[in-house]
């Protein structure tokens, strides 16, 4: 999962504070997201798929499918 944000935010070229301050939270909590060193609550989960138009399942390595449910 940690390796699928990263490449999902080094795909939009983004930073690690650009991403911590989309999910408002610290360059260093999100670091740690990344790393794996801290787990990624539920909410956070959500606005990282939302943001990256992918589904949950793709960030937890459930699928290799990144396209979303329909609702």
């Amino acid at each position: 999962m940690y390796k699928r944000i990263r490449d999902l935010r080094e795909d939009k070229d983004l930073t690690q504070q650009e991403m911590a301050n989309m999910l408002h939270t610290t360059q260093t909590t999100y670091s740690r997201y990344e790393r794996g060193d801290l787990d990624i609550p539920t909410a956070v989960l959500i606005k990282l798929a939302r943001f990256h138009k992918v589904s949950i399942d793709y960030l937890l390595n459930e699928t290799n499918h990144p396209q979303r449910y329909d609702s």
